[in-house]
């Protein structure tokens, strides 16, 4: 009996297999499953759309939504893969610094993001995107539109925004917001870099004055008259330069501006006690975590997939396969340069600090040129950008500027090579209509001749003319108040406990520069 009901239940299964299969399938039905993902979104799904009897106009109406909402997704998530970048920021800068400084690296990397960002919440915004424009890609909305301008020559140029402050007004809107999101974290970027070659003898109280500046002020100002609709952009339209200065994501917007900044703080304030000896000699300060900077290299890394695509504020938009690879392919080739010429003619030995270095300067230079050059052009701005950062770090070595991470060279000099590069490699497949000029961008090497790379040095030299005159005014600001300097004393025996009250390792023995130093 027991062998017989077995047969019935296999013949029973048997044949409902075959009627499955013999069968057609039923039209589509919302309670029924669809394995393959072929039947599922119809106009049923159409909001607007009544089922039997949709029009053109709900059927329009919703395809112009779900892009627009597309697009919304794709910047709010790449934004969100940028604010990640902090943390490999605050494990790249506290790894390749000392341990006694560790908890003092640690919340200045992480302090700036609160401060950096309420800063461009009450103006920066305003003031860098208050004359933007319509933000075509997200629906077209054109509220922020009142840009301060100048004119000369008869010429408009755009020097600030003004509309949009708090994030009221004309900048209550969902567009606004998106943008905002995604722009401060850029500005965090910005703000993040001067924290590695002041540190390890950067007041934490200068340093939160500086904090306040640069979302607020610093940093709005050039990104306003490059990415906000200011003179910059417009050198193309005004004076035929090429597309004007052209910065797809941010090689002089972000870090160029960072760079600079540290560069004008690590100078003033001097290089760390016991860095140079009284004959000009180095005495090199080690790293006290290389697997730390490497692992925040590689979050860094990964988190340039939102910085250099997202920045097509467009999930619709292609060209961001494009730009993956390529901000792949140089990051790879900047690592390899940088490293092998650390082998071959600097150390002979292959640093990892300029492996992560010359990996971040790949990423660096083809910020800028990313959506605009072919991957054999990637590759070639890598190469140049790891040989360019392990020379830069030397050079300013040689000038007794100490930057204890190398974001000078890292940031500010590949800052400014990648927007070169655009002068230089544009191979004129995209970018019509970029800054108002017809055409695609095309650079010198792809017959656009000298307008586009004259546009990008302007820009570059305009960058570190402005914010050389803005960290002037801060750190000296600074140093009226509260002094950007720690006391000696505090710098021998570490910054955590003096500045911060907590020591980053507990019960780990601080390293102390040796008494035989004789710094300068």
């Amino acid at each position: 009996m027991r062998n017989n009901f077995i047969y019935t239940m296999l013949l029973a299964a048997t044949l409902a297999v075959m009627l499955s299969i013999m069968l057609p399938a039923k039209a589509y039905a919302g309670d029924q499953p669809d394995p393959s993902g072929t039947r599922t979104g119809t106009i049923v799904d159409v909001p607007a759309a009544k089922p039997g009897s949709p029009t053109i106009q709900e059927i329009g109406n919703a395809v112009g939504h779900n892009r627009v909402a597309i697009n919304f997704m794709w910047t709010l998530i790449t934004g969100f893969l940028v604010m990640f970048m902090q943390a490999g920021f605050a494990m790249v800068e506290a790894g390749l610094t000392r341990a006694k400084n560790a908890s003092h690296t640690m919340a200045m990397n992480f302090m700036i993001y609160p401060l950096g960002m309420l800063g461009f919440y009450l103006c920066g915004f305003a003031f860098m995107f208050g004359g933007v424009g319509a933000i075509g890609t997200m629906g077209g909305y054109s509220g922020l539109n009142n840009e301060l301008t100048i004119n000369l020559f008869g010429k408009s140029f755009g020097l600030l925004g003004w509309s949009g402050f708090m994030l009221q007004g004309s900048g209550y809107d969902t567009a606004a917001f998106a943008l905002f999101l995604f722009q401060m974290v850029f500005m965090d970027t910005t703000a993040t870099i001067p924290t590695g070659a002041a540190a390890e003898r950067w007041k934490f109280s200068a340093f939160m004055i500086y904090g306040a500046f640069i979302g607020t002020i610093m940093y709005p100002i050039f990104g306003n008259w490059v990415w906000g609709g200011g003179w910059l952009s417009q050198l193309g339209v005004n004076f035929g330069l090429g597309h004007g200065h052209v910065d797809f994501a941010g090689s002089s917007v972000v870090h160029m501006q960072g760079g600079v900044i540290a560069l004008i703080f690590a100078w003033l304030i001097g290089p760390r006690y016991g860095k140079y000896n009284k004959d000009g000699s180095i005495n090199p300060m080690q790293p006290h975590s290389i697997p730390m900077a490497i692992i925040g290299t590689f979050i860094l890394a990964f988190g340039w997939f939102g910085f250099n695509p997202g920045s097509t504020l467009a999930g619709t938009d292609l060209r961001i396969a494009v730009v993956a690879v390529n901000t792949m392919l140089a990051s790879a080739t900047g690592a390899l340069a940088a490293t092998l010429w650390m082998w071959w003619f600097r150390t002979k030995k292959p640093d990892p600090s300029m492996m992560a270095n010359g990996m971040l300067a790949g990423l660096v230079a083809i910020t800028a040129p990313c959506a605009f050059v072919s991957a054999g052009g990637a590759s070639i701005i890598g190469l140049i950008s790891g040989v360019l950062v392990v020379e830069s770090v030397f050079f300013f070595d040689k000038l007794k500027i100490d930057d204890p991470v190398g974001a000078i060279s890292v940031h500010g000099v590949n800052g400014a090579w990648g927007c070169i590069a655009v002068g230089l490699f544009a191979d004129g497949t995209y970018g019509d209509g970029w800054n108002g000029v017809a055409g695609t961008v095309r650079g010198l090497f792809y017959g656009g001749g000298f307008g586009q790379l004259a546009a990008e040095i302007i820009g570059v030299v305009t960058c570190f003319v402005a914010l050389s005159i803005l960290s002037l005014v801060v750190f000296k600001i600074a140093d009226k108040l509260v002094g950007n300097r720690v006391s000696l004393e505090s710098e021998i025996g570490g910054l955590d406990i003096p500045e911060m009250g907590v020591l980053g390792y507990n019960g780990f023995e601080m390293d102390k520069v040796a008494e035989t130093a004789h710094p300068i």
